[in-house]
């Protein structure tokens, strides 16, 4: 057998499609606040089979829960959501407090070459950031996934979409990119700024004309989550709205397949 030949059977399969899920995880508590539930969440998120996972309001710890809640997690939030059937993952730590801190995360089962989180806080308490991960997936150079939590404050908001389209002018022009997570966009003027941008496409308003409900998980009302994409495709978008996902956060998640 060549080199070539041997080369080619060491190179693993090209991978065209990702199962890609976003979820606000309200910190593994239910609304309110009442029940600790991550264990749960891990079991609902497992089972969605999904290549990529990207998670808002996650702890990164938190010394005041730890000691009171009895099945509170020995490792951080996301990397208890991991477990053994995300191989990589990142954290962007967003919100720092005496307790401890939280922000974005993403989960992986391809290697993650290359993270960071960009601060996009605009003024006062309220911290916000970018996580910008580069995924190495078999049959492209790179793949691009930007785990996003923006702005209570409209404001803000359109201050934060700037930043994130300046990220996106400086990334590769024909890289596949992945944009998920919750953009508190109530008002939808943010995706109006988004929607200027050709190369862009949001998942659910491509295939249903709207963009998903998602708030509150037991009454939908508003469409605060979005999973955007560049240089891929999307199929089969899916609001995840049945038991147990209605009561293991405030928000409902949404899943995607990416085909690259």
């Amino acid at each position: 057998m060549s080199s070539t030949d041997q080369d080619a059977q060491a190179q693993p399969p090209a991978i065209h499609r990702l199962r890609v899920l976003t979820v606000n995880t309200h910190k593994g508590f239910t609304t309110f606040n009442r029940r600790f539930i991550l264990p749960e969440l891990r079991e609902a998120v497992r089972s969605t089979g999904a290549d990529i996972v990207f998670l808002q309001e996650v702890l990164g710890e938190h010394d005041r829960h730890a000691s009171r809640v009895s099945n509170w997690p020995l490792t951080s939030q996301y990397e208890f959501l991991a477990d053994s059937m995300w191989n990589d993952f990142a954290y962007g730590r967003n919100a720092v407090y005496p307790n401890g801190h939280h922000g974005n995360a993403l989960l992986s089962k391809y290697p993650i070459i290359h993270h960071r989180n960009l601060d996009v806080s605009i003024t006062g308490p309220e911290r916000r950031g970018l996580l910008h991960c580069v995924l190495q997936v078999p049959g492209h150079q790179e793949v691009h996934a930007i785990c996003v939590h923006l702005s209570l404050l409209e404001s803000h908001r359109q201050l934060q979409l700037e930043l994130l389209c300046r990220l996106l002018d400086s990334l590769p022009g024909n890289a596949p990119v992945i944009i998920a997570g919750d953009f508190n966009d109530w008002k939808l003027q943010g995706n109006v700024t988004l929607a200027q941008h050709d190369y862009l496409h949001e998942a659910f308003e491509r295939h249903h004309g709207l963009l998903a409900k998602t708030y509150p998980a037991r009454w939908p009302l508003l469409r605060l989550d979005r999973i955007y994409l560049r240089n891929a495709s999307s199929h089969s978008p899916k609001i995840l709205a049945n038991k147990p996902w209605t009561h293991l956060s405030d928000h409902l998640p949404l899943a995607v397949e990416v085909h690259l």
